[in-house]
């Protein structure tokens, strides 16, 4: 400090000096100096002292200023106006630019710089854990801000910078994010904030400084998920049943889904790559298939829970919250038309069977498909729904026409649905009582005349019935299936069926009837009587009416085990071949000449509702060669060509 604060007394003497001799010789300036191109005094002065003085002795202040820069990194107090002063002792120098100061001062300073942090990079990353190592490295480039703040030319700033990033970050980053025990995957296991915070922060200023942290998160993510399936796995090799409804493990995934979206939002600052890290995690999570069910029918059953009565017990926020993460979940999936099949089946259930806890759930959860997908792929259940609106419509027109008939006392009511809009069903052709069939004739009459143009195809296996069934003083209301009560009503004389008389009484198959005869003699309520008693039907039985029935409740309902399939996959596939089909003409209708490779790849970027494989595509190709609407090219065998 005894030379930096005689340059500095010496520098201040000769600029008094200078300032005087400018005064005094002012007119020497203005007229002399300017007509023979001299340089003025304060330029002259300035390159004598430069000459003189600073040509000496700035190699030795420069090691001076680095000496102090360095104590002061250590902890210790420097008089930081007497650096200043020198500093600006350099800027002069540079007679109006910053090339002495640059040249004599900076260089060997940044040069300084990135060995002392190299030597403490070595010491810290021995000693320390990543947070500690990290929280150091934010408070050194926090106090080279300051120093640059306090002393040193602002143009030193992001050089300075750049130096420390790199030497205590961009030539450790791995080392930080994959330590044992304390790397990027530890904090986030540990749910670590603040620490993960700080990493993103400080990566976040390197070139791809975040890339390697997102693929760490990623991995990370992706394997939290892959443990929640792991335990669904371990769950059935323990020997559990296997559903289609598993509300834990959908809910393990929603869980995980919203804690990890919370941790990109509030952690990662929603920053891009975090969230396609995220995207990646969950598509591969969610894709998983463990079971015999995947993981779209657990889905569609748990929004199957959410919307009937008599499932989960929420609130109306609840269950909108609920809605919205399952949809959140459901965006990652692959096979969306197969989870749409799957839904629409389930939805024709819940509206048929009348146990849709909310209209207005059921709406939002299409319209919040709809945003997801588009119209095409909710067109159908949207459909569905208009059905049972406009059908409520009719109902009071055709009751009012069915009072007028004295015929039958039954009340007789009818759903009219479009065929395009609903699954296909099974239509038994049973043998029906006299007055359900006068009832159904009396609806065909109106509805014919209100709609000619329409034809009717009778559902039975869809209906449902509320039998009045009197067990010798009591009387019950029976809540069956429509085709229950067909069977039902076989028993009224107190008569005994064998099972092949009955099958042949109601023109039944087996798969029908055994069911339907299960549902009445073998559970909970045993409405009619089997004989021999046993837990399973067999065409040897015989039935007759049980006529010690007795219950402690008035309304019964008698649930009939469901022999459909939730979905029907030849179904989901032929739609499949259609839609790559029309994605294939589409594209060759564009381009005219494709190759094999540029057609696969333009198919699988239009196809948003599942992901074909590319052998299956290549079968689509052919089979729409062999109907003429591509041909191979003469010339190259793998390239095709569009026929008009």
């Amino acid at each position: 400090t005894i030379l930096l604060n005689e340059l500095k007394h010496r520098w201040s003497n000769h600029q008094i000096m200078n300032k005087w001799l400018k005064k005094f010789f002012t007119y020497l300036d203005r007229y002399y100096v300017k007509h023979h191109s001299l340089p003025t005094l304060e330029q002259a002065g300035l390159r004598h002292f430069k000459d003189e003085i600073y040509m000496n002795v700035k190699d030795n202040t420069t090691s001076s200023i680095i000496s102090l820069i360095d104590e002061e990194r250590e902890g210790e107090i420097i008089d930081k106006t007497l650096v200043k002063n020198i500093i600006e002792l350099y800027e002069q120098m540079g007679m109006g630019s910053l090339d002495s100061y640059t040249n004599d001062l900076e260089t060997p300073l940044l040069d300084a710089t990135r060995s002392y942090y190299g030597r403490k990079r070595e010491d810290w990353i021995a000693r320390d854990s990543t947070p500690d190592y990290l929280i150091k490295a934010e408070k050194a480039l926090g106090e080279e801000k300051d120093r640059v703040g306090s002393y040193l030319n602002s143009a030193t700033e992001p050089k300075l910078r750049s130096v420390v990033e790199d030497e205590i970050l961009q030539k450790v980053q791995m080392n930080l994010l994959e330590k044992e025990g304390s790397g990027c995957g530890v904090l986030l296991a540990n749910d670590k904030t603040e620490d993960l915070q700080r990493m993103f922060s400080l990566f976040s200023r390197l070139e791809n400084g975040l890339q390697p942290m997102a693929d760490i998160v990623e991995k990370f993510i992706t394997s939290q998920g892959n443990a929640c399936t792991e335990k669904r796995q371990a769950r059935l090799d323990s020997g559990q049943k296997d559903k289609n409804d598993d509300p834990d493990f959908v809910k393990s995934l929603i869980d995980l889904h919203e804690k990890y979206l919370g941790v990109i939002r509030e952690t990662f600052s929603s920053h891009h790559l975090f969230q396609k890290a995220l995207k990646n995690s969950f598509e591969v999570i969610v894709n998983n298939d463990v079971g015999t069910f995947s993981n779209a029918e657990l889905m569609s059953t748990f929004c199957d829970r959410i919307l009937k009565s008599g499932g989960e017990k929420l609130s109306e926020t609840e269950v909108e919250q609920s809605l919205d993460r399952i949809v959140q979940l459901f965006s990652f999936l692959t096979d969306k038309d197969m989870f749409a099949e799957i839904y629409r089946n389930q939805l024709a259930k819940r509206l048929l069977n009348q146990r849709s806890a909310s209209d207005d759930a059921e709406k939002a959860m299409i319209a919040k498909l709809k945003v997801q997908c588009g119209t095409q792929f909710t067109s159908k259940m949207e459909g569905m729904l208009n059905d049972l609106a406009v059908g409520s419509e009719q109902k009071s027109e055709f009751d009012a026409r069915m009072e007028q008939q004295t015929e039958t006392k039954l009340s007789f009511g009818v759903q009219v649905l479009t065929v395009g809009h609903w699954p296909s069903y099974k239509a038994p052709e049973v043998a029906l009582p006299p007055q359900m069939q006068k009832c159904m004739e009396v609806f065909k009459e109106w509805h014919d005349a209100k709609h000619q143009k329409r034809r009717l195809t009778w559902v039975h296996s869809l209906g449902n019935a509320t039998v009045r069934a009197t067990f010798g003083k009591k009387s019950y209301d029976l809540q069956v299936t429509t085709l229950q009560a067909i069977v039902l009503n076989s028993f009224n004389d107190g008569k005994t069926y064998g099972f092949n008389e009955l099958k042949e009484l109601l023109n039944l198959e087996d798969i029908t009837l055994k069911p339907l005869l299960h549902s009445l003699s073998c559970g909970k309520h045993k409405i009619i009587t089997k004989s021999p008693a046993s837990n399973k039907i067999n065409s040897t039985d015989s039935f007759c009416g049980n006529p010690k029935f007795s219950s402690n409740m008035r309304k019964i309902r008698i649930p009939v085990a469901n022999v459909d399939s939730s979905h029907n996959k030849s179904r989901v596939e032929e739609d499949r071949s259609v839609a790559i089909e029309a994605a294939i003409v589409r594209i060759m209708k564009a381009r005219k000449t494709l190759s094999h490779q540029q057609l696969v790849a333009e198919v699988l970027s239009q196809l948003s509702f599942f992901k074909p494989q590319p052998r299956v595509i290549k079968k689509r190709i052919e089979a729409l060669i062999d109907r003429e609407y591509l041909e191979r090219s003469a010339e190259n065998s793998q390239q095709y060509n569009y026929l008009a």
